[in-house]
């Protein structure tokens, strides 16, 4: 017989299946098709409720659950994509990081990567991995390098980008003391419903959003994260001037999540 756990995981997974179909579908519609944003929050809240009660202490327990939410947006070139993910990979292989992630309760954190545009427009590039050691950590650098750009264009979503994560920290297979969703991006939401909206219903379920803007195409783009974006108590905003200093930005942010200890940043108000 199946357990609840197995039979709840089964549940989740057809769901987010169910959510990809859209995707797919806007991914190839003529322009100004619109695809259908209904539901989206009611299925995260519906997830999560269901995650919380269906949950058990037999489940692995890790001190973070974090999403990484990459931006795949037309705005962002090959070129500048790459520095994303190599300053993602870079940092899981720097020795600061794994010592955050060991000085942890628990020692160790689960991780995610995401790449969004539109509102319904994500694919999970990295699923759920637990890093506890180096060679975890190695092995999800390794992972990041060789993920291929699965979409391209379709938006800058970052209420779609928020929405999605909270479906990712519903469907993850371990427990944390935190629920994080780490969102990298150079623009300001263009296309959805607005993304404070999104940020608010997240916070209410005990998520921390954080935010990495990159100021190359809007220089202000710090002030709107950390207005419309950002969230949850111990909130932060670490942004890059240019996406040459994505690596040095992501750094200390990874940091800074992992450890709990907020950096001498403007913290969010919420």
């Amino acid at each position: 017989m199946i357990d609840l756990r197995t039979a709840f995981r089964i549940v989740v997974v057809l769901a987010i299946a169910f959510w990809c179909i859209p995707a797919h579908a806007a991914q190839n519609a003529p322009n100004g098709a619109r695809p259908d944003q209904c539901g989206t929050a009611a299925l995260a809240r519906n997830q999560t409720n269901c995650a919380q009660s269906a949950r058990r202490s037999g489940e692995p327990q890790v001190d973070v659950n974090l999403v990484l939410a990459v931006d795949a947006s037309g705005s962002v070139s090959e070129d500048r994509f790459e520095l994303q993910k190599r300053g993602y990979a870079a940092a899981f292989r720097n020795p600061k990081v794994l010592a955050a992630i060991r000085n942890g309760n628990y020692g160790a954190i689960s991780v995610s990567m995401v790449q969004w545009t539109g509102p319904t427009l994500h694919v999970v590039v990295i699923p759920w991995t637990t890093v506890r050691d180096q060679s975890s950590a190695l092995a999800l650098a390794a992972a990041i390098d060789a993920a291929p750009r699965r979409i391209f264009g379709g938006g800058t979503s970052l209420s779609g980008a928020i929405d999605y994560g909270v479906i990712m920290l519903t469907a993850s297979p371990t427990t944390a003391t935190r629920q994080v969703i780490d969102i990298s991006g150079d623009g300001s939401n263009n296309i959805g419903r607005p993304a404070e909206q999104a940020r608010d219903e997240a916070v209410k379920l005990g998520i921390r959003i954080n935010g990495l803007p990159i100021l190359t195409v809007e220089p202000d783009l710090d002030a709107y994260y950390r207005q419309f974006v950002i969230g949850g108590p111990g909130a932060f905003v670490i942004p890059a001037r240019n996406f040459d200093q994505f690596a040095d930005a992501i750094l200390r942010k990874l940091i800074a999540e992992i450890s709990g200890i907020a950096p001498a940043t403007k913290l969010a108000r919420r």
